[in-house]
Formats: C-alpha cells, sequence, structure tokens
C-alpha cells in the first residue's frame, strides 16, 4: 500500500512540474511586462521630475488630481459615454443575436458576418472613416441636407455635445457585433426547443426574449458590460483620431489626457502614473459593483 501512494505521489509531483513548466513561460511573461511595469508606475506615481532626478514627493500627484480641470472633464466625458454607449451597444447585441440565432432565418450566417466586421477594421482607419461622414462636406450633412432635416451643413466636430455624440455613434457600430458574437456563443448551448414550447404555449416574442433569453444569458451579458465598462473607461483611439479630444477638450478621454501630458510638452511622468492609477481603481471599483449586482446567488 505505501508503494502504491509513494507512486502516486510521485506521479501527481511529475503531473504538477509538466504543467507549471508550460505555464512558467506565460508567467514569466506576464510578471515581466505587466506586473512588473505596474508595480513601477505605482512607485513613480509618487515621485516627480524626469528621468533620475526624479524626487519623492508623496501624494502630491494625486492631490493635484482633484485640482486638474482637463482631467475631471475627462472623467465626465467617459462617464458620459459609458452611460450612454454601453447599455444600447449590450441591448442591441443582445436583440441581433437572438434575431440571427433563429435556425430558420435565412443567409444568417451573411448577415452575422456583416454586422460583426466593422469589430474587424482597423480603431485608426474606423476613426477617420466616421470623421470623414461627419465632416461639414461629409456624407451625413449631405443626406440631412437633401432630406430637408438641415437647412444647411452642421459641423458636427466642433460642437462639444454632437462631437460626443459622434465618439459614441462610432462605438456602437464597431463593438456591436463584437458582443454580439459572445451571445450568439451563449445562445448555441440553449435548446431552442426551449423556445418552440414557449411559443407553443401563447408567449409573445417580447416574453421570450424577457423571460428565456436574458436570465439564461445573465452571466454571459454580465461579462460583456464589465468588458465594455473596462473598455470605456480606456478610450483613446476615438478620442485621439476622430475629435482630436476637441472642441477645447470636451470629447477628450482620460487616456487621451494622460497620453498629452506625458507625450506632448513637459512630460511627467510622476503625475501621468497617478492618473492610470486612478483609472485602474475606477475600473476595479465598477468590476466589483457590477459583479456584486449580476451575482444572485444564496
Amino acid at each position: 500500500m505505501a508503494g502504491n501512494n509513494s507512486k502516486k505521489m510521485s506521479l501527481n509531483k511529475k503531473q504538477n512540474l509538466i504543467g507549471w513548466f508550460f505555464l512558467a513561460p506565460g508567467v514569466i511573461f506576464i510578471a515581466c511586462l505587466s506586473f512588473y511595469p505596474a508595480i513601477k508606475a505605482l512607485i513613480t506615481s509618487f515621485k516627480t521630475g524626469v528621468g533620475v532626478n526624479m524626487t519623492w514627493t508623496g501624494l502630491s500627484n494625486y492631490i493635484r488630481i482633484f485640482e486638474d480641470k482637463i482631467f475631471i472633464q475627462s472623467i465626465r466625458n467617459c462617464f458620459f459615454y459609458l452611460i450612454i454607449q454601453v447599455p444600447i451597444m449590450l441591448i442591441l447585441a443582445l436583440i441581433l443575436a437572438s434575431i440571427l440565432n433563429n435556425p430558420r432565418l435565412k443567409f444568417r450566417g451573411i448577415y452575422r458576418t456583416a454586422i460583426f466586421l466593422p469589430c474587424a477594421t482597423s480603431l485608426v482607419a474606423y476613426a477617420i472613416i466616421f470623421r470623414t461622414l461627419f465632416a461639414n462636406d461629409g456624407y451625413v450633412n449631405l443626406v440631412l441636407v437633401k432630406l430637408g432635416i438641415l437647412d444647411s451643413a452642421y459641423n458636427f466636430l466642433t460642437h462639444p455635445f454632437s462631437a460626443k455624440i459622434v465618439i459614441i455613434i462610432a462605438l456602437i457600430w464597431r463593438w456591436t457585433g463584437y458582443n454580439m458574437v459572445f451571445y450568439l456563443a451563449g445562445l448555441q448551448n440553449i435548446e431552442y426547443s426551449i423556445y418552440e414550447a414557449a411559443k407553443i404555449d401563447g408567449a409573445s416574442p417580447f416574453q421570450i426574449f424577457r423571460k428565456i433569453t436574458v436570465p439564461l444569458l445573465k452571466p454571459i451579458i454580465l461579462m460583456t458590460a464589465i468588458m465594455s465598462t473596462n473598455g470605456t473607461l480606456q478610450l483613446f483611439d476615438e478620442s485621439v483620431n476622430l475629435t482630436k479630444g476637441g472642441p477645447a477638450n470636451a470629447s477628450v478621454t482620460m487616456s487621451h489626457y494622460i497620453f498629452k501630458k506625458a507625450f506632448e510638452g513637459v512630460t511627467n511622468f510622476g503625475y501621468t502614473s497617478a492618473m492610470s492609477f486612478v483609472i485602474f481603481i475606477m475600473v476595479a471599483i465598477l468590476a466589483i459593483i457590477q459583479m456584486k449586482a449580476g451575482d444572485k446567488r444564496d
């Protein structure tokens, strides 16, 4: 018996060693490229200056954040995008996934591909496309003037509110298909006979959606909500390439502002590191709240 136990233990040790052997490269890369830079950035956030001349200043960088009107404005902008864009995008993705999950729908593969394709486009390319569409001589103004909705071309990108709306429209266009794929994957694991039985019982499409689809996809909805929240609070490309943060920082995002403070003009890596950790704390808090709100298990 003792011999069998020792053999089992040695076999378990071998399996563990083999497992760690395959995990080690990934763990090392993550530690070197993620954890180490994050720790260094945290230390840097308590310093000021440049290069080897950086000096320890304690919480001064964090105190400065609350006095920085532009950064406060960038926080407001990001939460404006978050509150409006994320719910619309996720609801639209869920509706499209429900429609395209119908096995009787013809050409559903083509529709799925068409809706997902925007996600595969370059971030810079799609931002430039939307900048062109909403320009003074762009296609959107041309259509609105032709239909008589506008008397003359409207410069969407030079007005604070409309510039934010353009960013929201662009985000919905690009990321709806991405989230739809997650919901489709979840719907593939739900027996279609459940929907057929609900129809036989006289349930309306809205009742089926509310009583069957949404509850069964709740874990995936929670995951996409957390991912979308994380992504929205770290928006960069849209602010840089679509509106350039304008007009007068009215649409600038936190990541865009951090980039400007770090690499444009007088650099201050201590202050930008502090702002980065503020974003990290926001993302962590919102993720915890969403997980607590979404987890109803006793």
